[in-house]
Parts: structure tokens; C-alpha cells; sequence
């Protein structure tokens, strides 16, 4: 979180949040900082998430906008945790903190538990329903009509406008990438059954496995923007986070088993194109940027810490070199997907 939002933040401001939605913050505990503040409360000794967005980052039209589509997903049986009312009926409150807001939602808490990289049920099986939950995500998306409240489009974020974070000499030529890259994805078709609401963020720190099920959270980056992207992004994550101090060819040999299992589950759900599986190259060169700026963005480039310079490093350096997060033959991972 940016500081100056930091210095707005007070335990006054969590306990009125919470009252909002008669929670109790005496045993509140903090779960994220980074684009919103998130913690668990309780009501009744029940567990619940709160989350507070400050009005720099969204404005109370695009939380809307998100939570009523998480409701819409969970009556059509996507599992996704339920938005509450507030005590005064509203799905988000306003917080007021001088000439800025912090806009307030709470959610059920999820049930079960993180799926770590090292952990054993990281495999195809999981791989298969985290792409049938996408699949059926898009499928029951593509019924969803926005009301007057709207997500804004990719293009709209921030952190894409690149010479606003990248000032340093040695980044221009990224910056003549990404520009590049983003006039690429801009030229591809938009219809109903390619582009539309999608999460943007389904990687494993935003879903729990419970009963043989995944429980998908965070919609905090919901957009505009293909499906396809929902495909590649969970394929970015799950080798950037399990592989990245290795080669590009041990990355590419798990990310062709990855994105096969996944594959497999998606289209038992929705439909994808062969040419937008061959188009994924451009949305993972996109997350890379994507991240590239936001680490500019949020990071103190002067005060790193080790963790931080090597994210950063590794991926300055690929994008110097083209080199991708995954090299794969798209051709042959669609014909191991048509075998099932």
C-alpha cells in the first residue's frame, strides 16, 4: 500500500468498517496490504472477510460492479464467496477520510485451504478443476449483462500506461515492447464469447481447495478483457512461482502439462478457439509487463528488499532478452487436449 494511504489507515477506521456489518475486530486478523486492506472478523463467531479499497485505487461504481457479478457467479453455482449486506442494506459502505473514502465490502470466508506449490495435490488432478472452474466461470459470464456500474477494460488500468512507472534510460526499450504488445491484443476481435468480465487473477493465493473442490476469492482485478487471459494467467503464475530460477526449457516442459490438464477441464465447460490458445504468447508477455510496472509502481525501487531486486531482475532481464515465462508448442498441447 502507498504510504500516504498507510497514514489514512487507523484501527478507528477498521472498527467502523466492521460495525458496518455488525463485526467484531477484538480478534481481528490481517491478511493483505497490498491494492486493498483485507482482514478476518467475526459476527457471531463466524468468520468473515472485510476488505476496505481506498478510493485512489477503485472508484464505489467498479466495487459495485465486481460484487454484484460475485453474487451473480455464486447463484449460478460457480464457487465464489457470497458478498453481504451491510446492516443498512448495502453491498459496500463508504468510510469518509478527509477528501477521500475508503469503500467497505465483507465476504464469506472461503472454505479450506491454500494449495501450496510443494504440495502434493499441486498436479494434474487440480490443473483439470482449476481450468473446469474457469471454464465454468466464463460459461455463466457470457449471460451477464453490467448494469449502470461497470469494471472498466484492460486498457484503462493504470500500470499499463508504462511511461508513467518506467522512468530509468534502460527501460525504453520495454516500454517500445509493451506499447507494442498492447496495440497487438488491441487488434483481436471482440465478441461475446471471447471478451467480456473476466477475474484476471486465478493463480493460488486466490483460491482454496476444499472437499475436492476449488473455492476461487479476490476479484479485486476484475476486467474487461478476453477470456483467454483467465487461461494464460494461471499458467504465468503457477511457473513463475514454481519455477523461476530455472531454465526456460524446465519451465516450458512443466507449463505444456499445466496448461494441457488445464485445457482438458476448461473445454468440458466453455469453448475456446484454437487461434486464441495460439494468440496466449502476447497475454503472457502482457503479465510480465503488467507485473514490471506494478513492481515500479508500489515498490521503494531504493530500498528493495533481496526477494523484491531478484522479481524485478529476472524479469527486466527477460524482457530485455525475449525470452518468455514459457516456450510452448501450442499445436501439439491442442491435439493432447482433443485426446481426451
Amino acid at each position: 500500500m502507498e504510504k500516504w494511504i498507510e497514514e489514512l489507515f487507523t484501527e478507528e477506521i477498521l472498527k467502523d468498517a466492521a460495525s458496518r456489518f455488525g463485526c467484531d475486530t477484538s480478534h481481528a486478523k490481517k491478511l493483505g496490504d497490498f491494492e486493498n486492506y483485507v482482514y478476518e472478523v467475526h459476527r457471531r463467531e463466524v468468520s468473515y472477510i472485510l476488505r476496505l479499497t481506498h478510493s485512489s485505487h477503485r472508484s464505489k461504481g467498479e466495487v459495485e460492479a465486481e460484487l454484484q457479478w460475485i453474487n451473480y457467479l455464486h447463484k449460478h453455482g460457480v464457487n465464489v464467496s457470497l458478498v453481504n449486506d451491510s446492516e443498512a442494506g448495502n453491498l459496500v459502505e463508504v468510510l469518509e477520510t478527509g477528501d477521500t473514502h475508503f469503500f467497505v465490502c465483507l465476504f464469506d470466508k472461503a472454505p479450506g485451504v491454500p494449495v501450496k506449490m510443494d504440495d502434493p495435490l499441486f498436479d494434474d488432478q487440480l490443473f483439470y478443476k482449476w481450468g473446469k472452474l474457469t471454464g465454468h466461470m466464463h460459461r455463466v459470464t457470457k449471460g451477464y449483462n453490467q448494469d449502470e456500474n461497470s469494471r472498466k477494460r484492460w486498457d484503462q488500468d493504470d500500470v499499463l500506461d508504462y511511461e508513467k512507472y518506467l522512468v530509468s534510460v534502460e527501460d525504453r526499450e520495454i516500454i517500445e515492447k509493451g506499447n507494442h504488445n498492447k496495440e497487438t491484443i488491441r487488434g483481436f476481435e471482440e465478441a461475446s464469447d471471447t471478451f467480456g468480465l473476466i477475474h484476471s487473477d486465478i493463480h493460488p493465493g486466490n483460491f482454496f481447495y476444499h472437499d475436492g473442490e476449488i473455492h476461487v476469492f479476490d476479484f479485486d482485478d476484475s476486467t474487461q478483457f478476453y477470456f483467454v487471459s483467465d487461461v494464460a494467467i494461471p499458467l504465468y503464475y503457477s511457473v513463475w512461482w514454481k519455477f523461476r530460477n530455472e531454465t526456460l526449457e524446465t519451465r516450458s516442459e512443466f507449463g505444456e502439462r499445466f496448461l494441457t490438464a488445464f485445457l482438458k477441464g476448461y473445454m468440458t465447460e466453455s469453448e475456446v478457439g484454437d487461434e486464441w490458445i495460439k494468440r496466449i504468447p502476447h497475454f503472457l508477455l502482457l503479465r510480465d509487463l503488467t507485473l514490471y510496472s506494478v513492481f515500479h509502481k508500489k515498490w521503494d525501487l531504493l530500498n528493495m528488499s533481496e526477494g523484491e531486486e531478484s522479481l524485478l531482475s529476472q524479469i527486466r532481464d527477460r524482457l530485455h532478452h525475449d525470452e518468455p515465462i514459457v516456450d510452448l508448442d501450442y499445436e501439439k498441447i491442442l491435439t493432447l487436449v482433443r485426446a481426451r
